[in-house]
């Protein structure tokens, strides 16, 4: 049987996990690992040094990046957008027309403000991506926090955002992270971004976390809440089932899209 091979999204996923987790990423069992051959691989390394995520050495590449700081938006866009949009459905669908909601920052954030185009909502974007994507909808009242736009993020941080959303009930706020476990919490890389979203946690009546598989084996420098402020965490099919059972015991219905 024919089986495809990934895409560069793809590969460019497990480059950036492999460098996480060992801080350098070897040609020769990259090529093996990711069924390609080392010229691909060397072109993929190429694409994500010019994006500054790593630095070419011989035989390779080690990592640019600080221990808990985030890729670069534009390369987080790209990577694993499918199940992203599938989950942003999966919200999408839990949502009932007439409800106020905050949509988080990050670009799974994103992909749920771009699944609401269209909805009867009213909805706080925490990022300009996101408003952008929603100001686009007749049937969509936005209402902008204010605060301070994070460089290339576009995330609103900062006291302004936080006084804004205290000032306002919602019915859901739809939540992202950078890891989530039922032991040590949703956690975020930045700590302003962190405030934001734990203010935004508070202020409704019910909170979704929104979180690809992957980052249940992730963990980030400050905590958002624990795990049983949750009401529901949406997530895909690669989460890892002990990480799920765990989360489900606190209390969190769980939806893998």
């Amino acid at each position: 049987m024919y089986v495809p091979r990934m895409d560069s999204p793809s590969r460019h996923a497990v480059i950036l996990d492999r460098l996480h987790a060992s801080g350098r990423v070897d040609v020769g069992e990259l090529a093996v690992e990711l069924d390609t051959s080392e010229v691909t691989v060397r072109r993929d390394l190429d694409l994500l040094a010019g994006a500054g995520v790593l630095r070419r050495v011989r035989g390779g590449a080690v990592s640019l990046l600080l221990r808990g700081q985030e890729l670069p938006f534009a390369l987080r866009e790209t990577s694993a957008s499918g199940e992203k949009e599938r989950m942003a459905a999966a919200v999408a669908g839990l949502l009932r027309d007439g409800e106020a909601v905050v949509v988080d920052s990050g670009t799974t954030g994103l992909a749920v403000a771009r699944a609401l185009v269209g909805r009867s909502l009213t909805v706080t974007p925490l990022s300009v991506h996101a408003a952008a994507a929603l100001v686009a909808s007749s049937t969509v009242q936005v209402l902008l926090p204010g605060g301070t736009a994070r460089p290339g993020e576009g995330a609103l941080v900062g006291p302004m955002a936080e006084s804004a959303l205290r000032g306002l009930r919602y019915d859901t706020t739809v939540l992202t992270c950078c890891g989530v476990s039922a032991e040590a919490g949703v956690m975020a890389y930045d700590v302003q971004d962190a405030a934001v979203k734990r203010t935004a946690a508070q202020v409704a009546a019910r909170t979704v976390l929104v979180a690809e598989g992957a980052k249940l084996a992730r963990t980030a420098l400050a905590v958002v809440c624990p795990v049983a402020e949750l009401d529901v965490l949406v997530t895909d099919t690669s989460a890892p089932p002990d990480a799920l059972d765990r989360i489900r015991e606190a209390g969190v219905e769980v939806v893998q899209a």
